[in-house]
């Protein structure tokens, strides 16, 4: 889906890391919510409330899984799924651009 329609953004942005990663907010008419975000280079660490499918929109992600020692890359147009209630760690040695989806369980 390269687009989302009848939705409402939310115009303050979510900062994080003195604003090496920001987020837009997009809620959509069935109460579900996406992030559409901007990683620059670095390595961050993020916890979860929810469970998370991460979307690789343009770059590279690297991903260290929680309990995991070994990342995974994930390349534009591939997508990864993060534990709701967890930490993982990203990081990108170039700016990528991506899509949050906050899945309910």
């Amino acid at each position: 889906m390269d687009k989302f329609e009848n939705v409402t953004a939310i115009k303050k942005a979510n900062i994080y890391f003195e604003g090496k990663v920001t987020s837009r907010t997009i809620l959509f008419n069935d109460g579900t919510k996406k992030t559409l975000g901007i990683i620059l280079p670095g390595q961050y660490e993020f916890g979860t409330g929810d469970k998370e499918i991460m979307e690789v929109l343009t770059g590279t992600l690297n991903v260290l899984f929680p309990g995991s020692e070994a990342w995974i890359t994930y390349e534009a147009g591939q997508s990864f799924e993060v534990p709701a209630n967890s930490v993982f760690n990203v990081s990108a040695n170039q700016v990528a651009d991506y899509c949050c989806s906050y899945i309910k369980e």
